[in-house]
């Protein structure tokens, strides 16, 4: 087969070249050609002699450098390696020049850079650009990240990772046992074992608070994340926590369990201002570092309570590639930290940057490391603060903490179920258009406050307009038309606004009923009187339905004082009697006996 291939070639190019006719490929080249001619070309004291031969191309002009040199230079010459000798061949076919290279090519240098491709959402690492991550479904959340090697100059041995770090500064306060080396039973671990003893109390309104999001305290050993938009108090809220833990301990058995404060973003004067302002008087220590081998050296050195670190994408740690922040940074630095917290039992409290879409800064690689995800959510032209556990391996995830920002700190809110409610005028008729409903956030329970306005004539040339705020577009937009088919409201050509009272977003179908009564309100001109709340979901056929926990929900109403709540027929049955006997509960079954109950002249 390999003779055939050779002959097909050679008639090939036999065919290209017509001066290759009337040659044998298997004749012997002294009697099929003319004896080889020697030229020199003489060329920076070089000359080339040329000699032909033949190959399965074709006849190929080999050339070899003849030196003129003496026999000192010819000495030098020899021992630097030839073109034959690295296999490299130039042959000239039809004004093509072909050069083969052996293989004692140069070696390339070690420091080649790694590439890689990483998730933004969930942390997915490819070897190439994916349009959609593979993990997670995300568009456009892959990023290129390169991994430099470590260079001929730097020694590998010096190069440390995070867990390498974090096992020099291992320390417990518990003396290191012989069966932590080996499998423990489960019920041997459980033996003796405290819940309520086990976490770190926080005292005071504002522990309380937090020890709610927290699900009853701060587990020992645990790696927490507070993350939120900059300004939102997130330093504030840790510094206050430092204070609480402190002072806990001290109030618990009479002995110093000081708690160590790490910024890299802050000197120790500007937090030192900041405690003095919150009237902060514990004995926290404050350090102010952003190399994690320093920061878990002091941290070993004391016998602290608790490690807070301000922030996680400051502190840097010697031998990784990358700045501060960078993915590989966070990653070690976390690692090295979450280590250290399991293996002394000490609680590490982090804060987190946030990007501009409100979600931590980087792969989600941070947020799978730590043990609690906590998110500080604000309005910027209100001083209400909300603490929400995103995640948490030692309770629920249904909890909210509910603040306020004060020139003293943060204060914990005494009754957050009205704090979103306006003072109202004691005359009813300014209670045209408005509707009360409770919404649930968690555990929590809101009663917040709907308007609506309904114009008979359009300003804008008859054409009917829709203008929400706080409530979504589509949902406002089936309940206007549910209104007009089920309940018969000639609302079709009036031009209707929806908005939410203190900037809320009404994100579930229990306000439904709210929406529609408030819109009834303006447009039949009808004021709701004092007292009366509605919860239920709509349907498209016009009837009510019930929405989860309406039990919590009506109970909140009657704690404040609430006289009448109008709720869907079938939760009547539904709701029990204990702390409802101050409070009427109405049934409807539908929009149109609703609307005969409630504005019924």
């Amino acid at each position: 087969m390999k003779l055939l291939r050779t002959i097909f070639i050679h008639k090939r190019h036999r065919f290209l070249n017509p001066k290759l006719l009337f040659s044998s490929p298997f004749s012997n080249s002294s009697s099929s050609t003319p004896p080889p001619e020697e030229t020199e070309t003489l060329h920076s004291n070089t000359r080339t002699q040329s000699t032909n031969s033949w190959s399965i191309y074709g006849n190929v002009v080999a050339k070899q450098r003849i030196s003129n040199h003496s026999d000192e230079d010819e000495e030098t010459e020899d021992e630097k390696p030839s073109e034959s000798e690295n296999g490299s061949m130039m042959m000239n076919l039809k004004n093509r020049t072909i050069v083969r290279t052996g293989t004692t090519a140069a070696k390339r240098s070690t420091g080649k850079v790694k590439t890689q491709w990483v998730c933004c959402d969930c942390g997915y690492t490819a070897g190439q650009w994916w349009g959609t991550c593979p993990s997670c479904n995300m568009v456009g959340t892959m990023k290129e990240f390169r991994e430099a090697k470590v260079s001929d100059g730097v020694d590998s041995s010096k190069v440390r990772s995070g867990l390498s770090v974090s096992e020099d500064a291992m320390r417990t306060w518990l003396p290191q046992r012989g069966d932590q080396l080996h499998p423990v039973k489960l019920s041997e671990v459980n033996s003796g074992f405290n819940e309520k003893g086990w976490r770190f109390p926080l005292s005071g309104p504002f522990g309380d608070e937090v020890s709610i999001v927290l699900g009853g305290g701060l587990v020992p050993g645990s790696l927490n994340l507070v993350s939120g938009d900059p300004g939102v108090g997130k330093s504030t809220l840790l510094l206050q926590m430092a204070a609480l833990i402190a002072e806990g301990c001290n109030g618990s058995d009479g002995e110093a369990c000081p708690v160590v404060y790490v910024s890299g973003e802050e000197s120790l004067q500007q937090i030192g201002h900041r405690a003095n302002r919150l009237g902060i008087k514990s004995d926290i220590y404050l350090y102010s570092s952003t190399d994690i081998e320093d920061i878990l050296r002091i941290a070993q050195s004391l016998p602290i309570r608790a490690l807070v670190v301000d922030s996680i994408q400051t502190v840097y740690l010697k031998g990784i590639v990358g700045s501060a922040g960078g993915i590989m940074q966070v990653k070690e630095c976390t690692s090295a930290l979450m280590r250290f917290a399991k293996t002394t039992n000490i609680p590490v409290l982090l804060i987190g940057h946030v990007t501009k879409s409100g979600e931590i800064a980087g792969p989600r690689v941070l947020e799978h490391i730590v043990d609690v995800v906590l998110y500080l959510e604000g309005e910027r032209f209100t001083s209400y603060r909300m603490l929400r556990a995103v995640k948490n391996r030692f309770g629920s995830t249904d909890e909210l903490g509910v603040f306020e920002m004060s020139e003293s700190g943060f204060q914990a809110v005494s009754n957050a179920t009205e704090m979103f409610l306006t003072e109202q005028d004691p005359d009813s008729d300014v209670l045209v258009g408005l509707a009360f409903t409770v919404i649930m956030d968690g555990s929590r329970t809101f009663i917040i406050e709907v308007q609506a306005l309904c114009l008979s004539q359009s300003p804008v040339g008859g054409s009917t307009s829709k203008v929400v705020n706080g409530v979504d577009s589509n949902r406002a937009n089936m309940i206007k038309c549910v209104l007009i088919k089920q309940a018969g409201l000639h609302i079709s050509v009036s031009s209707v606004h929806l908005n939410v009272v203190s900037g809320l977003t009404l994100t579930e179908t229990a306000g439904d009923l709210a929406i529609a009564a408030a819109i009834c309100s303006s447009f039949l001109e009808y004021p709701i009187p004092k007292g009366i709340a509605f919860i239920g979901e709509i349907g498209l056929s016009g009837e009510l339905r019930t929405v989860p926990r309406i039990d919590k929900r009506v109970l909140a109403l009657a704690k404040l004082g609430y006289k009448t709540c109008v709720v869907p027929k079938q939760a009547v049955k539904a709701l029990g009697t204990e702390g409802l006997e101050n409070i009427k509960i109405v049934g409807c079954k539908n929009l149109k006996e609703f609307i005969n109950v409630v504005f019924s002249r």
